[in-house]
């Protein structure tokens, strides 16, 4: 089975989110869709290590991934984040995961009652679900995941996705 990979990306400076996506295309090719940022307002949670006008983005890739080992790229993504650190503090934040016909799965470092451990620090949770031609939330969607602009992202990346597996079959 294979699965279409998206990021999350927090940020405040273009530049940063620009390098970034370019490491991100280094690893998982093309991209295909890529949203507009809307500003990140849902918690200060990032404010004091990244500052104050946080923007949050989404991209996905063309390629396909096997979800074994999955959490690597989780890994992945925190080096990137590390990377583009400026003294220790991070100036990106970026959330890898993927789409299947029926949900949203994300990665994390947080660990909660609905997260499974797959390794390497890293969590998974099933963040949306399909159900009646929609995405539906759960109790511990985050906010930003909970909007239109997410949704919407999600929608599309699942209408490319449907077409994709087809091929492959």
């Amino acid at each position: 089975m294979m699965f279409k990979i998206f990021c999350g990306l927090i940020y405040n400076k273009e530049e940063i989110y620009q390098k970034a996506i370019s490491l991100l295309k280094e690893k998982f090719g093309k991209i295909d869709i890529e949203t507009s940022a809307i500003p990140f307002d849902f918690t200060d949670y990032y404010q004091e290590e990244m500052g104050k006008d946080l923007k949050r983005g989404f991209i996905s890739f063309i390629s396909l991934q096997s979800p074994e080992n999955s959490y690597k790229w989780k890994v992945l993504t925190i080096a990137i984040e590390k990377q583009l650190s400026l003294s220790g503090l991070r100036q990106i934040n970026i959330d890898p995961g993927y789409i299947t016909l029926s949900k949203v799965v994300l990665f994390s470092t947080k660990n909660y009652y609905h997260r499974i451990y797959l390794g390497e620090g890293v969590f998974a949770e099933v963040t949306l679900r399909w159900h009646n031609k929609q995405y539906e939330i759960f109790p511990w969607t985050y906010p930003d995941y909970k909007t239109d602009f997410a949704k919407n992202f999600f929608t599309e990346m699942r209408k490319i996705y449907s077409i994709q597996i087809k091929v492959h079959l």
